[in-house]
């Protein structure tokens, strides 16, 4: 299980790169009990339940912020 906090709005890597090769980064737009994340290079969005989730997720990228 994974230490580090995430958020919605927060830039995510996963472990594996997405097939469209174009980023390996991804926005995380909804939280619940599933997890949807949408691709930085290509747009498009996956949902995953959240075990699942923090299962593939390497690391935060960056924080989303506050001011929003």
């Amino acid at each position: 299980m994974l230490n580090e906090a995430y958020d919605l709005n927060d830039i995510v890597e996963m472990k594996k790169e997405h097939p469209c090769r174009k980023s390996k980064y991804w926005q995380i737009t909804r939280m619940g009990a599933d997890i949807k994340i949408k691709c930085q290079g290509c747009g498009a969005v996956i949902m995953f339940p959240r075990h699942e989730f923090e299962r593939k997720m390497k690391r935060v990228i960056q924080k989303a912020s506050s001011e929003e």
